[in-house]
């Protein structure tokens, strides 16, 4: 018998009627919010052994995505193969058994197994799939299973379900914003994980009443011509594709904005929520009843954005770094919802629905690979981003200004634009203009033409955009001179040095990680945050003036600055999570810190410095240096009671701890202050902002030790203040957002 005809044999009472579209709806609310509340919740508990990567959560992202698409195509094939009952006994089944690994838990085992010598990639997925994995891929066949069981019901909206779409994307972004405001401010790690295995068992009791809703009876007269009326539906490769190409934009764009607002604008804590809460909200938009914006007027906006972003990328006006992170966000959203709003516009016949929803989940699992997985081995720097923007501006809606312009023009105009700005390139700096003039002339004008004659012929204008984009890599490159780029899963490392400077810098995205001079006679002198008329030069007066030479510990390797304090004979252990900046910090081209001017004996030890720290002898230490909270994704786990007892059980009875806290965006001093106090330690902390010294950056260090004489004259130095604050972070609980500046 056809599994369409069976599954149309469907009645409902009238009360059964009246409740089966707020019964679906709440299964595919509750489902989407637990698929959107595990995701930040597992990363959580993985992303602080990895350093903070912004990678962590893209490779996340691709694990999410490829089990979503596994998610469809395990829907699609018992749609297909099974009758409605048995599709609710098999997956109300297979839902129990998934539910054994609840709650969600990381055991001594998989710790142990993180590697250290190369990429974490394949550990990070392995421990997803061992972790999460088989709640979340049946989680998320959940929505096209209920949306194609309705679609068989006798309810008014059966024929167009995508309502439901707009619902379960929904429960995603309440979920997503929820986490950061609601749930990890209130509850631990260890509670949440109890509350969302729960509310598993609640959508394992939704999804079977939604079943019994669904009672199989003879269908009546009027929904039986319905479906005798229906013809076969087809659906043709050229469609299948411009699905996946449509859900790729949008995937790969919101890793892409992700990776570079984290990189090179700035590392807000917690940025990667607003890009995918953009993106389920552009699809409840796109797939809501009600459109609030045409797709016409959608792709003019984007277009309109993208060059006001441009302008102001281009000018550099000095404006709050918020105003760029929203530009950046608001052409993301635009460019998502144009991309979703297709796709809402080309969505089939209910009968195709889960193939419909199978190839989305494709696009956006080869978004997700593209940009956590092949990006990183073929780009240098984050060059996903602008090649999603210019992806974006080709699948903006054909226009009839498109349709009639000729095939030669299409390609000439973008080679004029390319021509223009490689010629205004060589010569417009010649002419030595004020900056911003020169930019405005070299880059903003072609822009201008590029919008003015071509953003209503979306193939020339995205050729156009490309053309000038390439044209004017070898004009931003002039003045800045980079000896080395080393991109990995941790991120992106450059190396850079200019004529008219006496340094080297060592950049990690956007923030510094060391700087050298070039003058072989100072080039032993710390600069930067590691000055010796700063924190960290007092610090060491004071250690090295202690009878005893025991060894010293430094987490966060940088440039290696923190060497030149060492004296002969002393022992230095080196904590870095990042086998490339090992690499940077240790080659004499780049920065001779390490090679030329540490003059006790080092050792380099690759990994998480609190996983390793575990393997040192106890009271081996009398200095810790605890340098890894500057570059803003901060660690969280090397800030808990669990961390500060593990740095205590190294350090000799009158050792000091120092931490380097100099961050844009977060005051780690109240969680500083809370820790010490629990802990019965003495802790001070100095803010030093002057910037009268070449080479010198301003920088908040806090120092802690038993008691007030382990300090030396630290105490009675009045740049030096007692921490104030009670902020305590735990292994299970954290929140960012009380730290937020």
């Amino acid at each position: 018998m056809n599994i369409d005809v069976e599954l149309n044999r469907v009645n409902t009472t009238a009360a059964r009627a009246t409740a089966l579209a707020p019964v679906f709806a709440l299964a595919l609310f509750t489902s989407a919010a637990l698929l959107f509340w595990v995701q930040p919740l597992v990363a959580k508990m993985l992303l602080p052994l990895l350093g903070g990567a912004p990678s962590v959560w893209n490779t996340c992202m691709v694990f999410f995505q490829s089990l979503l698409l596994a998610g469809y195509a395990y829907a699609l094939l018992i749609s297909q193969r099974l009758s409605l009952r048995n599709q609710a006994i098999v997956h109300a089944l297979l839902l129990l058994v998934a539910g054994l690994v609840l709650p969600f838990a990381l055991s001594d085992r998989v710790l142990a197994s993180l590697p250290t010598q190369s990429s974490p990639i394949l550990w990070l997925l392995t421990t997803l799939v061992v972790t999460v994995g088989p709640p979340f891929l049946l989680l998320s066949a959940t929505a096209p299973l209920l949306q194609r069981w309705f679609s068989h019901s006798t309810h008014k909206a059966a024929r167009d379900p995508y309502f439901l779409y707009a619902v379960s994307n929904a429960g995603s972004m309440l979920a997503l914003l929820g986490f950061p405001f609601l749930l990890e401010p209130a509850f631990a790690i260890r509670t949440q994980n109890v509350i969302w295995a729960a509310g598993y068992a609640v959508l394992v009791v939704l999804i079977i009443t939604c079943a019994l809703l669904l009672n199989a009876r003879r269908a009546t007269p009027d929904h039986v011509f319905v479906a005798a009326e229906q013809p076969e539906i087809k659906v043709e490769n050229p469609q299948r594709f411009e699905w996946v190409l449509l859900a790729f934009v949008p995937s790969s764009l919101m890793l892409g904005v992700t990776t570079f607002i984290a990189t090179d604008v700035a590392s807000v804590p917690l940025i990667w929520i607003i890009p995918l809460a953009l993106y389920l909200l552009t699809f409840i938009i796109a797939f809501g009843n009600k459109q609030f914006l045409k797709l016409s007027v959608t792709s003019i906006l984007f277009s309109i954005a993208l060059v006001v972003l441009g302008a102001f990328l281009i000018l550099a006006p000095p404006i709050s770094v918020w105003v760029t992170i929203s530009l950046h966000l608001l052409v993301f959203f635009l460019a998502a919802l144009l991309s979703h709003q297709r796709l809402a516009q080309s969505r089939p016949h209910v009968s195709i629905l889960p193939e419909y929803f199978l190839w989305i989940a494709v696009g956006g699992v080869l978004g997700g690979i593209f940009n956590a997985l092949v990006a990183p081995l073929i780009f240098s720097t984050p060059f996903e981003y602008p090649a999603a923007i210019i992806l974006a501006c080709l699948v903006r809606p054909v226009t009839t200004q498109e349709q009639n312009t000729k095939s030669f023009l299409r390609i000439t105009f973008p080679v004029f634009i390319f021509a223009l700005t490689f010629g205004l390139a060589l010569t417009i700096p010649r002419f030595e203009f004020a900056a911003q003039l020169e930019h405005g002339l070299v880059l903003l004008l072609p822009l201008l033409l590029c919008f003015a004659f071509s953003f209503r012929r979306p193939f020339v204008f995205a050729l156009s955009l490309a053309a000038l984009m390439f044209a004017s890599i070898p004009y931003l490159n002039a003045s800045v001179e980079t000896l080395a780029t080393e991109r990995n899963f941790f991120g992106v490392w450059r190396v850079t040095t200019s004529s008219s400077e006496d340094f080297r810098r060592l950049y990690h995205g956007s923030t510094v990680h060391g700087v050298q001079m070039k003058d072989e006679a100072r080039k032993c002198e710390p600069m930067s945050y590691y000055h010796r008329s700063g924190p960290l030069g007092q610090v060491f007066d004071v250690y090295n003036s202690k009878p005893a030479n025991l060894p010293v510990a430094a987490t966060g390797l940088g440039s290696g600055t923190i060497g030149t304090y060492s004296l002969p004979g002393q022992q230095w252990d080196f904590y870095d999570i990042d086998p490339a900046i090992v690499r940077i910090a240790s080659e004499p081209s780049y920065f001779t810190y390490i090679s030329d001017c540490t003059k006790g004996s080092y050792r380099m030890i690759l990994g998480d410095a609190r996983l390793k720290l575990r393997e040192a002898p106890a009271g081996k230490y009398g200095l810790l240096i605890m340098d890894a909270f500057s570059s803003d994704s901060v660690p969280a786990h090397l800030l808990t009671t669990e961390a500060m007892d593990l740095y205590l059980g190294k350090l000799s009875a009158d050792g000091m701890i120092a931490f380097h806290i100099s961050n844009r965006y977060l005051n780690l001093e109240p969680l500083l202050s809370g820790l010490s106090k629990r802990a019965g330690l003495s802790a001070f902390v100095r803010r030093d902002s002057e910037r009268t010294v070449t080479g010198k950056y301003p920088s908040t260090w806090v120092v802690m030790a038993h008691n007030d004489a382990s300090l030396g004259s630290i105490t009675s130095d009045s740049r030096w203040t007692r921490l104030q604050g009670d902020i305590v972070w735990t292994d299970d609980f954290s929140n960012i957002l009380s730290l937020l500046k």
